[in-house]
């Protein structure tokens, strides 16, 4: 196994770029490398590419690289810094490479040109996540130039696979070749650090410490086959769809847990307002777009997202499947799924075909202070909040080996960006001046950490 310190020149280079010189370039280079994800290896493509790229940029400031391919073209980068104190845990610093497809006739911009435009770049993965691996590239090739050294050992690791649940990525990864990570206590990665403006003097930054588990399930329904011109009362697509429907239309119950109880504490005293613990919906509807995110993550929820029967007009088939996308708060699990069957009924059955833990961990500790102390210095009207993120990330399988995880990817954002709607969404963009902003806030972060 091959790792690397940072070189140890004297001082900075004359001439040399720094980081904010080379982030929109960075951001930019990764996002014209197709790297969509569609949940099969034989249809997904770019991820060996992207990785090829970015263990070059490392490459060549002296920054050793190994790629890892656990299947052929799921390529992941890692690497290590060396820190000045080997007597602390270490820090794993992360990224993906994949991105979800990207319809280009919906778009205003062609999703893999990395355009600039209106002080934005645009393109698939802007935000989700390239803007962080560029961050994260152009300040270690800073510091290596410069000859600095993060005060504790750095894995840095640019996983594939994230965007369909990790699995030939960071799950690969920490089952295969775990010593990349061992000694690390804490991780930090994507969605988390962006602000959410109050006034012209006030923004919340919310910073991740909890994600919603994941709970994948296949509805299936058996019936009798038969021809379409028959009355049938065992008709397995009538069964699945009652079932879908009951689920689609379910509403589970507001479950707060800690780290939401502190945000809608936090939120509401930002702005001026009383929480009631029992009506929590009244301060998000105050949130604005990003009241999406944060209102998902006050309850589990289920969502139909796919259905497959048959195979022709006139042909009752005897099976029907349907997908499920379950989200599941911290401590949910066993009520969620229970849930599920019975609204299922007796005659379909269901299958998890992915199930990820839901995360949670404290809002307090050195690691966070520096977040915090970082975004007040580039932003003196900062208020470092946490949150819960709805969906998952890669943290999950970092999590096996007892890392705790934090999103923290910082953005300043205009006050009338729909930001949650970028997220897997039509022409997803980035600020240009967050993305200086990012590695202004993550230099100093590292720095302090």
């Amino acid at each position: 196994m091959s790792s690397a310190a940072s070189p140890t020149p004297s001082g900075p280079t004359a001439g040399s770029p720094t980081a904010e010189d080379e982030v929109l370039d960075l951001a930019r280079d990764l996002i014209r490398i197709d790297t969509t994800n569609t949940g099969e290896t034989a249809t997904s493509v770019g991820e060996r590419a992207a990785a090829e790229y970015v263990a070059a940029k490392l490459d060549e400031v002296g920054i050793e690289a190994t790629i890892y391919e656990s299947e052929r073209g799921r390529a992941s980068v890692v690497a290590r810094l060396e820190g000045s104190n080997p007597e602390r845990g270490g820090l794993v610093l992360h990224g993906h490479l994949d991105v979800v497809p990207a319809n280009a006739a919906d778009w205003s911009v062609d999703p893999f040109s990395g355009e600039v435009r209106d002080g934005y770049l645009w393109g698939r993965g802007a935000i989700d996540m390239k803007d962080m691996d560029a961050m994260i590239l152009a300040l270690v090739r800073q510091w290596a130039r410069e000859g600095r050294k993060p005060p504790r050992d750095i894995t840095l690791a640019f996983f594939a696979d994230e965007e369909a649940g990790s699995v030939h990525g960071a799950h690969w990864l920490v089952d295969h070749h775990p010593e990349w990570f061992e000694g690390a206590t804490e991780a930090v990665s994507e969605v988390g650090g962006f602000s959410l403006s109050v006034t012209d003097d006030l923004r919340l930054y919310l910073i991740e410490t909890a994600e919603k588990g994941i709970e994948w399930l296949r509805l299936t329904a058996r019936g009798k086959a038969g021809h379409g011109s028959f009355t049938h009362e065992d008709n397995a697509i009538t069964a699945l769809s009652e079932a879908v429907a009951r689920i689609g239309r379910h509403r589970f119950p507001i479950v707060l847990t800690d780290t939401v109880r502190r945000f809608l504490d936090e939120a509401s005293d930002a702005l001026g307002i009383e929480l009631d613990p029992n009506e929590p919906e009244q301060v998000i509807a105050k949130l604005g777009p990003i009241a999406r995110i944060i209102g998902a993550t006050l309850r589990n929820t289920a969502n139909p997202t796919m259905l497959d029967a048959g195979y022709k007009v006139n042909v009752i088939p005897g099976t029907a499947t349907a997908a499920i996308d379950g989200r599941v708060l911290p401590g949910q699990e066993k009520e969620f799924l229970a849930t599920i069957r019975e609204l299922a009924g007796p005659d379909v059955e269901v299958e998890p075909t992915m199930e990820q833990i839901p995360l949670e961990t404290t809002f307090d500790g050195e690691l966070v202070d520096a977040m915090a102390d970082a975004l007040r210095h580039e932003d003196p009207g900062a208020r470092p909040v946490p949150y819960m993120l709805s969906g998952g990330t890669d943290g999950k399988a970092l999590s096996r080996l007892g890392i705790r995880c934090f999103g923290f990817a910082p953005l300043r954002l205009p006050p009338d960006l729909d930001f949650a709607s970028l997220f897997h969404g039509v022409d997803e963009r980035v600020p240009v001046d967050g993305l200086k902003f990012g590695v202004r806030v993550l230099d100093r972060f590292l720095a302090r950490s």
